[in-house]
């Protein structure tokens, strides 16, 4: 039943996922941390095609009990995006699942029941298979950041249990998208081969990383899933939204004993300073990066740093992202599988020359 189609990016997924199910009056919830481009699309495209949209926070406990107050007769899609882009925030997608069953009646009592859709570039199956939790339909993946793995393809995947979802998928891939070609499939497909080990190594640096940040004077907050410190992370225990996100590739409990227990290799933090302070220094922290490269791509073998607010994030209009705790300061890092130590000194590195250029203009001005 059902199957998994390939897009020649993953906006072009995403597009065609909701595209298939969403027609003029229909009514549609995204989270506040919605990517950027799907961002753009609602904004640009659906809201002008008789679309309606809520936007509302998605993240922890609360989540599910937020997409409920949004719910109404004619919603259709239920939008996740967990670990949210570029906070780092996770969604209770069993909660989400479960609500909707609870409201709307599940598929097979409701076919006509809003779609449960799920973006989970960020955790990748490695971590996360949406589709196994009961109450979620979809399942999207932009395959050119980490199931690519190598900065060489843009593609995207959408996946789902449903005949009829799948259906209606082909016809917009025929008819206004297309499929994704022979050359970067095969590129996708060496990718994958190696998701498993790049996924441990991504993990294994991420936390060195995560942990200096933490610590530094210039960093106001520092979100990443493998932190004590993540407002997800509550107790730590085996029923908490970090732990449910992140499988670390275990298909059995007997697993664990012998596959390390990873998060991810995406991180976010926050600069101090408000406004415009936070936005100039986190720009020139990434501007000073000399191992880790600024570009707004993520997932792959190289470390990649973006300062959202002014780039992938620009288009969302201050007061919405700001909502969606996208704070002017806030800078996004993909950490790579480059040597741990190298990375962690590059970043302490342009933290610390911003610190000290700050310093000396103070003393200059005295």
């Amino acid at each position: 039943e059902g199957g998994t189609m390939l897009f020649g990016s993953g906006m072009s997924g995403i597009t065609s996922a909701l595209m298939s199910v969403l027609k003029e009056g229909d009514h549609a919830v995204f989270p506040y941390t919605v990517y950027g481009g799907t961002h753009e699309f609602l904004k640009e495209f659906a809201i002008h095609w008789g679309i309606e949209i809520d936007f509302i926070d998605g993240a922890g406990a609360q989540g599910p009990e937020n997409y409920r107050s949004a719910f109404r007769e004619n919603t259709k899609v239920v939008y996740c995006e967990t670990p949210a882009n570029p906070t780092c925030r996770i969604t209770d997608l069993k909660g989400v699942g479960a609500t909707v069953d609870e409201h709307y009646g599940t598929r097979e009592s409701n076919p006509n029941r809003p779609w449960v859709m799920v973006d989970g570039t960020f955790a990748t199956p490695y971590h996360q298979r949406s589709l196994d939790l009961p109450g979620l339909d979809v399942a999207i993946q932009s395959c050119t950041k980490y199931l690519g793995g190598h900065s060489d393809i843009l593609a995207g995947s959408v996946s789902s249990k449903s005949p009829e979802f799948c259906h209606g998928l082909a016809k917009v891939q025929k008819l206004i998208t297309a499929p994704l070609n022979p050359m970067d499939s095969y590129l996708l497909m060496r990718g994958i081969r190696t998701l498993d080990v790049r996924m441990q190594r991504h993990g294994e640096n991420a936390i060195q990383v995560a942990k200096m940040l933490e610590a530094h004077p210039l960093v106001e907050s520092t979100f990443y899933p493998g932190l004590p410190s993540h407002p997800d992370n509550s107790g730590g225990g085996d029923d908490c939204l970090v732990a449910e996100a992140f499988r670390s590739g275990r298909d059995s409990p007997e697993d664990a004993s012998f596959m390390p227990q990873t998060y991810g290799g995406m991180i976010a933090f926050i600069v101090k300073g408000e406004g415009d302070v936070a936005l100039e220094r986190a720009k020139k922290v990434c501007e000073g990066l000399r191992v880790v490269n600024l570009a707004v791509s993520l997932g792959s073998v190289e470390s990649l740093v973006e300062h959202p607010a002014s780039m992938t994030h620009a288009m969302i209009p201050r007061e919405d992202r700001l909502a969606g705790g996208l704070d002017d300061g806030l800078i996004r890092i993909s950490v790579g599988i480059e040597r741990a130590s190298d990375l962690v000194a590059d970043v302490q590195s342009s933290l610390d020359r911003v610190m000290e250029e700050e310093r000396e203009r103070e003393e200059r001005v005295a």
